[in-house]
């Protein structure tokens, strides 16, 4: 999928992309309405193929567009997400993040207070991907830290991004894991995810294991 994503990519991609019903102008004007969804040539409804929505995603991570653009594509695509693999997948081909760390950030600021599942895990799969470092590790942090959400594929991504917090930025993570005010479910399972890591030392992960919460 990644090399024929690629090859897409090189053509009119924004055609592929309208063919499958993405088109930034559906966000803007509000008329994005199922799911995973499209017409037909008489109007009716058409369900997408698993690998056709990664594929769309995919394509987007690999466009040559500025990033205006690309971001009003990636709005118009996260609607259709609905599950934990096309959300990481997606995710992790939008490499153009890295040169717009700034923008991207005010951008995904509207997903991560979401109430929406996947929305949410796309907002926080994105800041493990792109901003655990020393400049914005506190604001990861204070945000993980006030994302409320029920639902499961959300609040194991925030887990998954306090794990990676403690293997990139470890001090200020424990320190968190110390105070914070994480629903319990995702307070241990972040534990039990940095116990697992093989980059976390035996030591560490005897400290991390006595902190669970009973």
């Amino acid at each position: 999928l990644r090399k024929l994503a690629k090859e897409i990519a090189k053509g009119d991609w924004r055609l592929f992309l309208s063919e499958y019903g993405l088109n930034p102008a559906s966000v803007a004007d509000g008329s994005v309405t199922d799911r995973n969804v499209i017409k037909d040539k008489d109007g009716g409804k058409v369900y997408e193929y698993f690998e056709e929505i990664m594929l769309q995603g995919m394509v987007i991570g690999a466009a040559k567009a500025d990033i205006e653009e690309i971001l009003d594509y990636v709005a118009a695509f996260v609607p259709k997400i609905d599950n934990w693999s096309v959300c990481d997948s997606f995710c992790i081909s939008l490499k153009k993040v890295n040169h717009h760390k700034e923008r991207v950030w005010s951008f995904l600021q509207g997903y991560l207070h979401s109430v929406r599942e996947f929305e949410i895990r796309f907002g926080v799969v994105m800041l493990l991907c792109y901003y655990i470092d020393e400049k914005y590790i506190k604001d990861v942090l204070s945000i993980l830290n006030k994302i409320r959400h029920d639902g499961y594929y959300a609040k194991m991504a925030v887990a998954w991004a306090i794990s990676e917090c403690f293997v990139k930025q470890q001090e200020q993570t424990m320190n968190f894991l110390q105070n914070n005010n994480l629903d319990d479910f995702t307070y241990n399972k972040a534990l039990q995810k940095i116990a697992e890591l093989d980059r976390v030392d035996q030591r560490t992960k005897e400290t991390i294991r006595s902190m669970k919460r009973k």
